[in-house]
């Protein structure tokens, strides 16, 4: 199943990236332990790796960073 929007942001808080997956009215939150400098394309592989672990598709280009 495609998920509907990935978006990537900063968790300033819990300092770590936070990944959510929205997949119709639900949404999913999962923290990444990535660098804090970690290039555009890390993270995009590594929201990639945490959508299909959660049973979901999305392209990488459609990953939005906020």
């Amino acid at each position: 199943m495609k998920a509907d929007r990935v978006e990537v942001s900063r968790d300033e808080q819990g300092n770590r990236w936070l990944i959510r997956i929205k997949v119709g009215e639900e949404v999913i939150r999962r923290h990444c332990r990535e660098a804090r400098d970690s290039d555009e394309a890390t993270l995009r592989r590594a929201a990639t790796r945490t959508v299909a672990d959660e049973g979901y598709t999305v392209e990488p280009a459609e990953i939005v960073f906020v």
